[in-house]
């Protein structure tokens, strides 16, 4: 299976991150990580160069491109464009009445990719 992992610097995307790489290794899926600009707390190229660490101790090769912009709209439109299977994000946190909460990126992803996504929360 073809996956992109879509992330920014959270721990939320680093929890997405450590599953992918489970399955990765499990599965054989290639792996491309979508380093997004989410926001002003976190530098894309310090995130990129933590995940090519975390690749490296892992053993598992995945290209890693950064990107800016939306970044629903980036990873959304990467997927379409290179024909991936499968979009993983992270994200989602719930409410007080149990309800699940989702930022604005993850929400953007789940309603408008035409790829399978999967939300790690």
């Amino acid at each position: 299976m073809n996956v992109l992992l879509g992330m920014g610097g959270s721990p939320d995307g680093f929890d997405a991150l450590e599953e992918t790489l489970a399955r990765a290794r499990q599965a054989g899926d290639d792996l491309t990580v979508a380093v997004l600009d989410t926001s002003d707390d976190y530098d894309v190229d310090d995130v990129a160069a933590k995940i090519r660490d975390r690749l490296d101790e892992a053993g598992v090769e995945a290209d890693v491109h950064e990107f800016s912009g939306h970044p629903g709209s980036q990873l959304t439109q990467l997927a379409e464009r290179e024909g991936f299977d499968r979009i993983v994000i992270g994200g989602g946190q719930r409410s007080p009445m149990g309800k699940i909460e989702l930022g604005e990126v993850a929400e953007f992803v789940l309603l408008n990719a035409d790829t399978t996504v999967t939300l790690v929360r």
